[in-house]
């Protein structure tokens, strides 16, 4: 497979719009404000016995609307994310954030007549909706749950000024750290993602000292994050069980995902009950690094003194190859984010931490971001984002409403072309020595997707609870390393500094309980990885049939069409029974020289 020579670039935007203060960004927000016009001027149509032609007609023009919105709002996210300490930025998203809370405003209407329309008429209208028809089902889910019109709409105002400007607040604050360390002798000023670098390095001293700079920051404005923390928590139950009625904290999030409550327990729990997989795990580790026992300092350390360095070029032509012997059109999605100029691959100051993939509209490429420093977990995650992209752009026939899977389906692609990647490598260089690392690499990455991402969801059910029972920030972060004492047991030594790291993992202030999509994700992918394994070609069209069908239909039913029940805990198990086979073969081969 030929592909052009790449090199780290921030992305183009010339896809959306020129500038913050073009023309036409103008023009886009006036012919938003019309078509918001006009459609509320058909408020009077939305009756029992509106024609099929009348309602469908309004679904396109909330498709539009929904459309036009997404291209504004998502330009401003992602130009924020480029430079987070740039002003102008700060102001056209927050401006972009009330502009979309002025128009989910004016358009409220219509969710709020759908939700109470009797089922006769609402059957009717479903028969006929077609690719948007999930989008309305999802909605009548809802019913229960909704408020009456000017709450609604106080509620949508509230959130600008509020959880959202608190969670600016939040990115604005830690997105201006940086972390002074001594590396290799040179004293530096080291962004998050430079610093978080450290964490994988192969000399223990400086994992130790890595951590500590981290914690010594983030620990400096412990109690500010902390309070942001509990004003989001104590907001998110006020809205949602106080005034919505939902059961608790957690189903919120689950009726967002059309996930039933049962399976999140049911998850949650098979992985507790497998918390002793890696705490074998983490003893064997300590045993190839030579340690009597592991610190949670060294958990993600190399096995290996020298780590493999992967060239920007080299990482995306190993990324594109791994996916072109899957499949040669995966591979083309893949080169089309790259060619497109959508990846932002460059370590800057300023620029967002982490890494995501944006899909804003079914006709747009997706935006990739990540800082890409060479290592083998950089061109791992450059092949996880993009895998995102890729089941993104499987399902750009659905429409804007339909596009996007459920959180729970969200990592399949994405996880599923990280495998796909590490099996290149294996193929590449088959010394056992570094299968081995390899083999580590991956236990590694499994513990951070399934188990630490559950013990997150754990953690923040309790969390919730302790707040609204009046916690204080210091009771939080004590129940934290409860939470941490419990996922590793005797395995390694906790140090009391971690104490503070909850106030560090935006995922808890941005998305409540999103956590736990990562870790069926991840059990899901590697049940499916299996069966590639085992079934080769005949596998791929159950495999691609559930990344085309985005978000249309609930997971639940995507993947019983794939054969996957995914309210039985031996489902569950099985994934965890993958990582056993793995971690046993680590175990054989633990008399190898490191």
């Amino acid at each position: 497979m030929s592909h052009p020579h790449y090199e780290p670039t921030a992305w183009s935007l010339a896809d959306l719009y020129p500038a913050h203060d073009s023309a036409e960004v103008q023009q886009a927000i006036a012919d938003l404000e019309q078509r918001v016009e006009q459609f509320a001027a058909q408020r009077s149509l939305l009756t029992p016995t509106i024609s099929d032609d009348q309602f469908l007609q309004m679904l396109q023009a909330i498709e539009t609307i929904v459309g036009l919105l997404s291209r504004l709002s998502g330009y401003a996210g992602l130009a924020f994310s480029t430079d987070t300490q740039n002003q102008q930025n700060q102001i056209f998203m927050a401006q972009m954030q009330q502009k979309g809370a002025q128009i989910h405003n004016q358009i409220l209407f219509f969710e709020l007549w759908w939700k109470q329309l009797g089922d006769e008429p609402a059957q009717r209208l479903l028969a006929v909706s077609g690719d948007n028809r999930y989008w309305l089902e999802t909605l009548r889910l809802e019913k229960p749950h909704t408020l009456t019109e000017p709450e609604e709409k106080i509620i949508n105002l509230k959130n600008v000024n509020g959880r959202r400007a608190l969670m600016t607040l939040y990115e604005s604050i830690t997105n201006r750290y940086s972390f002074s360390m001594s590396v290799n002798g040179e004293s530096r000023e080291l962004t998050r993602g430079e610093l978080q670098v450290c964490f994988r390095d192969a000399d223990p001293d400086l994992r130790a000292a890595a951590y500590q700079e981290f914690f010594r920051v983030y620990s400096g404005d412990a109690t500010i994050l902390g309070q942001i923390y509990q004003y989001m928590v104590r907001d998110w139950r006020s809205e949602n069980v106080d005034l919505r009625a939902y059961s608790d904290p957690l189903a919120v999030r689950n009726l967002l995902n059309d996930m039933p409550d049962e399976v999140v327990q049911t998850l949650l729990a098979v992985c507790r009950q497998n918390a002793p997989l890696f705490h074998r795990y983490f003893r064997l580790k300590a045993q190839a690094l030579g340690l009597e026992k592991l610190r949670r300092y060294d958990i993600y350390a190399p096995i290996s003194a020298s780590e493999p360095s992967y060239p920007f070029a080299e990482g995306v032509r190993l990324t594109l190859e791994s996916l072109h012997r899957f499949d040669p059109q995966v591979a083309t999605l893949a080169q089309k984010i790259l060619d497109e100029n959508h990846l932002d691959s460059e370590v800057r100051k300023g620029k967002r931490s982490g890494a995501f993939c944006a899909t804003l509209a079914p006709e747009l490429t997706p935006w990739v971001l990540q800082s890409y420093q060479g290592r083998t977990d950089d061109v791992t995650t450059l092949a996880h984002e993009i895998g995102h992209g890729i089941h993104a752009l499987l399902a750009a026939e659905h429409s804007i409403l339909t596009q996007h899977a459920s959180l729970p389906l969200a990592e399949t692609a994405s996880t599923f072309s990280e495998m796909l990647l590490v099996d290149r490598l294996l193929e590449i260089d088959p010394d056992p020595a570094v299968r081995r690392d390899l083999l580590f690499g991956q236990m590694d990455s499994a513990y951070a997707t399934i188990m630490r991402q559950a013990f997150f969801a754990i953690f923040e059910q309790e969390a919730h609870a302790l707040i609204h029972d009046g916690g204080s920030v210091e009771t939080v972060s004590k129940l934290y390393l409860d939470n941490l004492r419990e996922q590793f047991g005797d395995s390694l030594e906790l140090s009391d500094d971690f104490r503070h790291e909850w106030v560090a993992i935006p995922h808890f202030y941005n998305s409540p309980f999103y956590v736990y999509a990562y870790s069926f994700g991840q059990l899901l992918v590697l049940s499916l990885y299996q069966q590639f394994k085992q079934e080769g070609d005949a596998f791929k069209p159950r495999y691609m049939a559930i990344l085309a069908a985005g978000g249309s239909d609930s997971p639940e039913n995507i993947l019983q069409r794939a054969g996957i029940d995914i309210r039985a805990a031996a489902f569950w198990q099985g994934g965890f029974d993958v990582l056993a086979e793995m971690l046993a073969e680590l175990e054989a081969t633990s008399a190898a020289p490191a």
